[in-house]
């Protein structure tokens, strides 16, 4: 049966974000700012490990995953977002608010998969050093990545089948600035109780059980670390996994926030606010986190830029 049968409603209103009007201007010129650099930055990363043969190992595969992965995250949302400030046009199709759904949840499980595939090479990479190569194969890393990309596909796609077959009557405005799931769900006039069930099972196996694998790839890292003599080992071992770890730390330091701490201000607000630290801020600051923290690519920039001006 097809979506449009399934409901009366043709199309939502996107609230938005809770900002007066004076300041639309403002907070537009940021996002579109923080945007622009996300986007340059991450595409940055991924032209670093193309171009520098030092960057061709496994840590660096999974990196431009999780780069072109960030880009696209943040443009499931904040393009539609600006395009909502700078108009005031609030509104979004049935399919495309569906679409837009889909994608959030596609690359919100992709973030997950992809971090804890890093977190895994970190994990070979200090604890079994000496099976390093023999371990992380090309053949390993590419399943990684595939078995992520199909996961989440199968999760988002889970969450947007069954939100098809239910219907939206009266009320299509959404508090949000993007079609978030739990939204779309209090509109409906439809029983909503198979879809809860589906998102706390597949939200365990997506979100749950990725941070519990980096968690113990974490403590078998530590407890290796702690084993190290010398003051120089601790530390490269550190810098081997620091840029990881504070990655790691911001992107479900946010999600454990907003689902495990209630606040005692406006729910909807802090959800939103939330929601743009992980849309927005985490993959802006994911391209600064790795390029200044870690050597290889910061030799990889200067490497880069110098060959620039040498070509101008």
């Amino acid at each position: 049966m097809r979506w449009k049968n399934q409901s009366s409603v043709s199309e939502f209103l996107l609230l938005g974000l809770p900002i007066r009007p004076e300041q639309q201007g403002m907070f537009f010129a940021l996002f579109l700012g923080m945007y622009l650099t996300t986007v340059l930055g991450n595409l940055l990363i991924i032209l670093l490990i193309r171009l520098d043969s030092r960057l061709h190992t496994p840590m660096y595969f999974f990196l431009s995953h999780l780069a072109l992965t960030d880009i696209s995250f943040s443009s499931v949302t904040v393009p539609k977002m600006l395009i909502n400030m700078q108009t005031q046009d609030q509104s979004i199709l049935y399919s495309e608010c569906i679409a837009q759904m889909y994608f959030f949840i596609f690359f919100t499980d992709l973030d997950n998969f992809l971090l804890t595939s890093m977190a895994y090479d970190r994990y070979v990479a200090i604890c079994h050093p000496l099976h390093y190569t023999t371990i992380m194969r090309e053949g390993l890393c590419t399943t990684l990545v595939a078995v992520s990309w199909l996961l989440s596909c199968a999760s988002a796609l889970s969450h947007t089948l069954l939100l098809a077959r239910l219907s939206f009557c009266a009320d299509n405005t959404i508090p949000h600035f993007f079609c978030d799931l739990a939204a779309l769900l209090k509109l409906s006039c439809s029983d909503t109780s198979l879809n809860e069930m589906v998102i706390f099972t597949v939200g365990v196996a997506v979100i749950t059980l990725p941070l519990i694998c980096i968690l113990i790839s974490y403590g078998h890292i530590g407890a290796t670390i702690l084993k190290v003599p010398s003051t120089k080992g601790i530390c490269k071992a550190l810098s081997t996994c620091g840029s990881h770890l504070s990655v790691v730390s911001l992107y479900y330091g946010t999600i454990i926030g907003l689902y495990f701490f209630p606040s005692s201000s406006n729910s909807n607000d802090k959800d939103i606010i939330a929601s743009v630290m992980y849309t927005v801020v985490t993959p802006l600051l994911n391209p600064f986190i790795y390029s200044l923290r870690n050597r290889d690519m910061k030799g990889a920039l200067e490497k880069f830029f110098n060959r620039a001006t040498v070509a101008s």
